[in-house]
């Protein structure tokens, strides 16, 4: 089979769980369609076991994650993560007690490469669960303990994503009866700031201004960010400091001064490839695993699901109290750690439209609910897991 058959026969099954996304409003989580069913058709033979690597696309992903890195640093819109720091604080400490607990109960019960295999993943995506993977490959690590942040990934948004929605609902209630909404009253930090969200940060003046045409540049912006990427393996290099971690910093700082673009990855339009060929790192491990490795790993998998969807539980719902936030709300932020973007989005557009009387209420719903939850998701996801995860498999 050819790399360009093989690739394209692996990105129709992702394509068809983004299809099921879609359909489901993120019920049904992409990634657990797509990996449940090439893992199947591959153990009765129907594709190849090999399809992957034949692809040559975990190459790709291996060569493009350092750009990756600095990309997800280039996302961190600062002074709105400034704004939201009751959400940053919740998502984060969340996720520390989360990892603290795997550590302390499934590293006694399973083994250390066991907790180092679940924790990353369940408090993150694509990214952190691709940064285990790959240390768990290189640490020599086979067999069950492989495809635990694989399985981790396919699952944990089934019982995160229901929890998330009765809290908001909750929230929403509360709010809709208190008349907040009609008295415009701060139930949410100050994140119904008109039509400022995590996605659309303030502008403000940097050190350091690119000419327009560069910035519209698209092959100079992929040079930018595999340039800062290189910059971060180096330093990795340098200071056995996971790339990772160093990606992320220099992102947050370049893109503070201003010599590479916000978003800079979709500014190149090379973005989608690049999550692709992450999303093939996942899914390697799978593919060359069989049933009795799946099997061998269903219990740690329940367990740290399990222990792992409670410590986030506990450390946001602390925090909640400690900021002086309704419950509801912070345990909604705190659970973006196990789903994240675009999950985050779609669960708060539908409870603000189903929960509000008017269109006007259910704007006013979402205006409140919105950014603490994007901000959430995105502490969580693309930055808090990549350093629980890079720091974890390090001790490998």
């Amino acid at each position: 089979m050819s790399a360009v058959l093989a690739t394209a026969i692996v990105l129709a099954f992702i394509a068809l769980g983004e299809i099921v996304s879609i359909a489901t409003r993120a019920r049904v989580p992409a990634l657990l369609v797509a990996m449940l069913s090439l893992f199947v058709l591959a153990k009765i033979g129907i594709i190849p076991t090999e399809i992957v690597e034949v692809s040559t696309m975990v190459s790709v992903g291996a060569l493009i994650q350092p750009a990756i890195m600095v990309h997800m640093g280039s996302l961190m819109p600062l002074r709105t993560m400034l704004q939201q720091w009751r959400s940053v604080l919740i998502a984060g400490v969340g996720i520390i007690v989360a990892t603290g607990i795997i550590l302390a109960t499934v590293w006694p019960l399973f083994g250390f490469e066991y907790a180092v295999a679940g924790a990353g993943p369940i408090a993150g995506g694509i990214v952190s669960t691709a940064l285990t993977t790959e240390g768990l490959t290189e640490a020599g690590m086979i067999g069950a303990v492989v495809v635990i942040p694989s399985l981790i990934l396919m699952l944990q948004s089934l019982p995160s994503m229901p929890l998330t929605n009765f809290f908001l609902r909750r929230y929403a209630a509360k709010l809709i009866a208190s008349g907040e909404l009609a008295t415009g009253a701060d139930g949410a930090d100050g994140a119904a700031t008109a039509g400022t969200t995590a996605e659309e940060p303030v502008e403000k003046k940097k050190l350091v201004r690119l000419p327009q045409v560069l910035v519209d540049n698209q092959l100079f912006l992929l040079f930018l960010v595999f340039a800062a990427g290189a910059l971060a393996y180096w330093i990795g290099e340098l200071t056995g400091i996971s790339y990772s971690i160093w990606g992320l910093l220099v992102g947050i700082v370049l893109t503070a001064l201003g010599v590479i673009p916000d978003k800079v990855m979709e500014r190149s339009n090379s973005f989608t490839i690049a999550m692709a060929a992450i999303i093939f790192i996942v899914v390697a491990p799978l593919m060359t695993a069989s049933v009795a490795d799946v099997i061998a790993s269903l219990v740690p998998v329940a367990c740290i699901l399990v222990i792992g969807l409670l410590g986030i539980c506990i450390g946001g719902f602390v925090v909640t109290k400690l900021v002086g936030w309704d419950p509801n709300l912070g345990m909604a932020v705190a659970l973006t750690a196990m789903y994240g973007f675009p999950a985050d989005y779609l669960i708060t557009q539908e409870v603000a439209r189903s929960t509000g009387r008017t269109q006007e209420e259910s704007q006013a719903l979402l205006d409140k609910m919105l950014p603490p939850m994007l901000i959430g998701g995105f502490t969580s996801v693309s930055a808090g897991s990549i350093l629980v995860a890079s720091a974890l498999v390090s001790f490998l």
